[in-house]
């Protein structure tokens, strides 16, 4: 057991000020010699024991009334393990600008707000701790280990604003299971070396890495599949090496990337199954390996040039209203042009009808019957590339003659055409009356129409024929397209009715 003989000056000096929760300065005051990261070694008048600390924390020194006792210690060097695991800690803890040579041990224990501002740490373990407060690093570094907050409970902020977490292996951060009910905050500087684990975790305040730098080329830099998070910001400079994955995860407010990068070899975007309320998808670099957002559900579809020509997975990603940042407003929302969507839709590998049905239900939301069309046919081009040859053939003709039943028009424009071909040879040649003194008299253009109109007729037909070949093979090729063309638009107008 610790003995007040046997402490330390700078020992002494932190034992008789935690009973009224004074701050202890160690530092010199000179900058450079106080740099906790980067800084000369320091001596035995800056060296204070982690018992001494864990003595404190645990009761060994109770405060005094009309106080408030608190460990409030800055610019020391704490030589061995902080290891308050299971403990019940009723006091604030505050380390600024200190050297902790070996792991703070958390585990499982209950405590008060903790900041280890600006310190240096080798690892962090606080899994299933309980933080009835704030639990700050801000501008710590954590060089050779890892923050490890699985399942652990923090009832404020988690602030790891400028801090750097240098892991020794594949996880800076490692913290499934969180429970924050403040915001968690990693800006301004906030770097890894290390991917961030927070699977299933529960953010009701937010996570905010908004000009974060994160670095995992070996694998996933953020990984936070099934989480909880009200917003995800991914912004303003944010950069990853290696890929940001949400798979399942379920953001009630936000999820933004604008002007996020994403550009390194390795770097993806997985977000299947993600379920969001909002989603800027504006990156300032498109992620090499692609953005997956199959069997998404979105309420708010914002994209910019950048997000839309990534390489894209979008089978089953569902979405209420869709704009884009680079397009002027129109209507009820920023839109790009149908051609433009389609090419969007045409990144994803292989052929699903859904996209394109997707799209073109949101076109006809918004009053868009055309471009909603235009998007149907270029779905019913796309799908004929999956079929039989003999299929095919017959998919290019539909498509020629009426667009798939989305462009009527065109047999109209045909049947004038051949109308018109026909006239004209048929005037230049002379028929044979089937019964000579009997029929109408001959006409081309009524002979042309009674060839391209299966049903009825002006009794041109039956009676007059050719004994001229040319103009005999005419009559066979009109009698064709007629029924190719009766039967596209017979096609065209069910596909039509029946808004397919």
């Amino acid at each position: 057991m610790l003995q007040y003989d046997d402490l330390t000056p700078p020992e002494r000096a932190v034992w008789d000020a935690f009973p009224e929760g004074r701050v202890v300065d160690l530092s010199s005051g000179v900058p450079e010699e106080d740099d906790a990261v980067g800084g000369p070694q320091w001596g035995p008048e800056r060296t204070v024991r982690a018992e001494v600390l864990a003595a404190l924390l645990l009761g060994a020194n109770s405060a005094r009334p009309g106080a408030v006792a608190a460990l409030n210690l800055t610019g020391a060097r704490i030589v061995g393990r902080l290891d308050l695991a299971g403990g019940d800690i009723a006091h604030t803890v505050h380390l600024a600008s200190c050297r902790l040579e070996e792991t703070v041990n958390l585990r499982g224990s209950a405590t008060r707000t903790i900041r280890m501002t600006y310190c240096r740490v080798r690892d962090v373990n606080a899994q299933m701790a309980r933080i009835e407060g704030r639990f700050d690093l801000r501008g710590t570094t954590l060089r050779g280990g890892r923050l490890a907050l699985t399942n652990a409970h923090v009832s404020g902020e988690l602030s790891l604003n400028g801090a750097t977490l240098e892991a020794d292996g594949k996880w800076a951060l490692f913290a499934g299971g969180l429970v924050a009910e403040g915001a968690v905050f990693c800006r301004t500087g906030f770097t890894t070396k290390g991917g961030l684990r927070l699977l299933g975790a529960q953010l009701s305040g937010g996570l905010f890495l908004d000009g974060a730098r994160l670095e995992n080329p070996d694998g996933e830099v953020l990984i936070a599949d099934s989480a909880t998070i009200t917003t995800l910001e991914l912004t303003d400079g944010f950069s990853a090496t290696g890929a940001v994955r949400l798979r399942g995860a379920h953001i009630t407010n936000r999820l933004s990337l604008r002007g996020a990068t994403l550009g390194e070899p390795g770097a993806a975007l997985d977000l299947a199954r993600l379920q969001v309320a909002e989603l800027e998808l504006t990156p300032a670099v498109a992620p090499p390996g692609g953005i997956d957002l199959r069997s998404a559900r979105v309420e708010v579809l914002r994209d910019n040039e950048t997000g839309r020509t990534a390489r894209l997975r979008l089978e089953g990603l569902a979405y209420t209203s869709l704009h884009a940042d680079d397009a002027p407003p129109a209507g009820l929302g920023e839109r790009v042009g149908a051609a433009r969507r389609v090419a969007w839709i045409r990144r994803s590998p292989g052929y699903s009808p859904q996209p394109y049905e997707q799209l073109a239900g949101w076109y006809r939301l918004i009053g868009h019957d055309d471009d909603a069309r235009l998007v149907l046919l270029e779905k019913q081009r796309h799908r004929r590339g999956t079929l039989h040859p003999v299929a095919r053939i017959w998919g290019r003709v539909f498509d020629a003659t009426v667009g798939y039943g989305y462009r009527p028009w065109r047999a109209g424009g045909w049947l004038i055409l051949l109308s018109l071909i026909g006239t004209l040879v048929f005037r230049t040649h002379t028929p044979t009356a089937n019964k000579q003194g009997e029929g109408p008299p001959f006409s081309a253009l009524a002979y042309t129409l009674d060839l391209l109109i299966p049903i009825g007729g002006f009794g041109q037909r039956g009676a007059w024929h050719w004994k001229d070949p040319g103009a005999m093979g005419l009559s066979y090729a009109l009698i064709a397209a007629g029924w190719l063309l009766t039967t596209a638009v017979v096609a065209g107008i069910t596909r039509s009715l029946n808004k397919n």
